[in-house]
């Protein structure tokens, strides 16, 4: 048969998808990357946030339109949003054959195949007269109900579907925090880390298919082996440093750290090993003393400080990248002040800034949600126009400095200009660069460029090659 997997939310969730294919894919079904081609509809959702909800469910409904008058003869719907709302799903989307949560992604083969799914108590929404989706009041997912436990390994199959030259691989699974704003963890379990050699093996099979730039991924990669020992602080830096030793790989990427589990010998591995690039993704959420007490995050503005200002001096010219919620309920003028001063004296290079959402079964929902929407949103721009107003000075400053870039393939605006990555920036979430006086054909994706800045366009630079600069240079911003 036929299958057709559609991958909704965040890295760690396309990982799964990429192991559904393989599983499935060995077990001798057909990919298809075209809906209206597929016997079997797979949507792999997300449930993070409301508005990920809603495009997981349209998303349900739009597939479930190729089962009413197309091709398809099952949709199969996984991910966090099935782990959330496996009945309720069933019940006001008749089309769906099979719902599997987050811990049940080797079960793909028999879900495609026609197994019946596992019920569960839980409720989402209903279709209104027009057939479109509207919200419910959720039930909660029962509370009784064992948390998943799965994790694969390097065995298990994956079919890549990201470009050849680089690959997200997850290191861990689950989280154990209890942050205010978040259902993760009672979606995808407690914290557990694969094992060492599972991650090494893995990497080293990505290398020989061509892969070169690693992405490593979990819901906190800092706290990487810590579950299984709570005095070994050291498994992240032996990791990398295993990592580091693989022959075809020249970058090697974390992502979503935490700013407390960030041992010292995490950032000596950082600096010693040259594969690993000095980019830290750092989600801190807020600045203000009060928010992050109510978000239930660690830290305090000065310990941040302290953190970054360490990772600047241990990692010369690092990267470093955040997220910050606005409108967390009791929030004040005064708490956005705090948080914009903190912008203003970090300087981040880049920052993403989201709108608090409410949702059910967080801590959070038991507050009251006192900033309103349109408040909400005045807050993200009056953050994020800060930070504009940061990365157009800092932008122009780069100009005429000598980087190394990875080309990612032809440009989704144009396919004559080639668009690619420094290391100080990550597929997807960050800015890109574009490449300029080259033949796109001497550079094919995961070609990597010694060049020269020569403009910037917004967010995005402009780079020319330069042949004459050496090709070991792997400098994150600079001078070789």
């Amino acid at each position: 048969m036929k299958i057709g997997l559609i991958s909704l939310g965040c890295p760690k969730n396309l990982v799964d998808s990429e192991v559904m294919l393989g599983l499935a894919e060995r077990a001798g079904h057909e990919i298809t990357g075209d809906a209206a081609d597929a016997d079997v509809l797979v949507v792999n959702t997300c449930a993070f946030i409301d508005s990920a909800k809603q495009e997981s469910i349209n998303t349900i409904l739009e597939m479930a339109q190729h089962k009413t008058g197309g091709r398809a003869r099952r949709l199969v719907v996984t991910g966090c949003l099935a782990e959330r709302y496996r009945e309720e799903l069933r019940e006001q989307i008749p089309e769906i054959d099979a719902v599997l949560g987050t811990g049940e992604v080797d079960a793909i083969v028999g879900a495609i195949d026609g197994a019946p799914s596992a019920p569960a108590t839980v409720g989402l929404f209903r279709r209104n007269a027009d057939g479109e989706a509207e919200k419910l009041s959720a039930r909660h997912r029962d509370a009784d109900a064992p948390l998943p436990t799965y994790l694969y390994d390097a065995a298990t199959p994956r079919r890549l579907t990201t470009p050849g030259h680089y690959a997200y691989v997850k290191i861990a699974e689950g989280c154990d925090y209890n942050c205010a704003f978040c259902i993760i963890p009672k979606l995808r379990g407690a914290y557990r880390s694969r094992e060492e050699g599972s991650v090494v093996a893995e990497a080293r099979a990505l290398a020989a298919r061509g892969v070169k730039e690693l992405l490593l991924v979990s819901q906190d990669t800092t706290f990487y082996g810590i579950d299984r020992d709570r005095q070994d602080r050291g498994a992240l830096g032996r990791l990398l440093r295993a990592l580091n030793a693989i022959e075809g790989l020249e970058w090697i990427r974390l992502l979503y750290l935490y700013p407390t589990t960030i041992t010292a010998d995490t950032i000596e591995a950082m600096a010693a090993c040259e594969k690993v690039v000095r980019y830290v993704d750092l989600p801190l959420q807020h600045a203000s003393a009060a928010m992050l007490k109510r978000m239930r995050r660690p830290g305090t503005r000065k310990s941040y400080e302290a953190l970054l200002a360490h990772l600047r001096h241990a990692l010369p010219g690092v990267t470093l990248r955040t997220t910050f919620v606005v409108g967390f309920p009791g929030e004040t003028e005064a708490d956005v002040d705090e948080l914009v001063d903190f912008v203003k004296t970090i300087e981040f290079d880049h920052v993403g800034v989201f709108t608090y959402s409410h949702e059910e079964g967080t801590a959070a929902a038991a507050m009251v949600d006192d900033v309103p929407a349109a408040v909400k949103r005045k807050r993200q721009r009056r953050v994020m126009q800060v930070q504009q107003r940061i990365v157009a000075r800092r932008q122009k400053a780069r100009i005429g400095q000598r980087v190394r870039a990875v080309v990612d393939g032809p440009s989704s605006e144009h396919e004559l200009v080639l668009q690619g990555r420094l290391s100080g920036q990550a597929p997807e979430v960050d800015p890109v660069v574009f490449f300029t006086d080259c033949d796109p054909s001497e550079y094919p994706p995961g070609t990597f460029v010694d060049a020269e800045v020569v403009d910037a366009a917004g967010y995005d630079l402009i780079v020319r090659p330069v042949e004459a600069l050496t090709s070991s240079c792997r400098m994150p911003h600079a001078e070789c």
